[in-house]
């Protein structure tokens, strides 16, 4: 079974899941403006575009799960094998981030896309955004 069956495979008995349970199924959203704008905009060759276009689409998949208990991601930046992202809503102030972040997020980033070894969380603070 290739990974495009499977993964239809699964999408199908989620769906079927949810509708056992009367359920919506969880909406992926488009690429939100500001991202969209910054892959647009990104310097580098095709090959970075794609990376990063399977890097928003690994995202997409999860975010339907996140946006479900109130938060959000958002990719900032890829570079050397580090994703960047930033956490919204919910997440922002969530005691359970890090578990997201590195069990989730970047559990699902390292399965899917070769290229990425790690995931890092853009964070605000009074003087402005740092990477954590």
């Amino acid at each position: 079974m290739t990974r495009e069956e499977e993964e239809k495979k699964i999408n199908e008995e989620v769906e079927q899941t949810l509708r056992d349970h009367d359920m919506p199924a969880p909406k992926t959203p488009e690429v939100d403006p500001e991202t969209k704008a910054a892959m647009q905009n990104a310097e580098g060759t095709p090959e970075r575009q794609d990376l990063l276009d399977r890097i928003q689409h690994t995202l997409n998949k999860v975010r339907p799960y996140i946006q479900a208990d109130g938060g959000d991601v958002q990719l900032i930046d890829y570079k050397d094998g580090v994703v960047t992202v930033s956490m919204l809503g919910a997440c922002a102030g969530c005691m359970a981030i890090d578990a997201t972040l590195t069990d989730g997020i970047e559990a699902i980033l390292i399965d899917e896309v070769p290229e990425v070894r790690k995931v890092q969380m853009l964070q605000s603070n009074p003087w402005g955004y740092s990477q954590m």
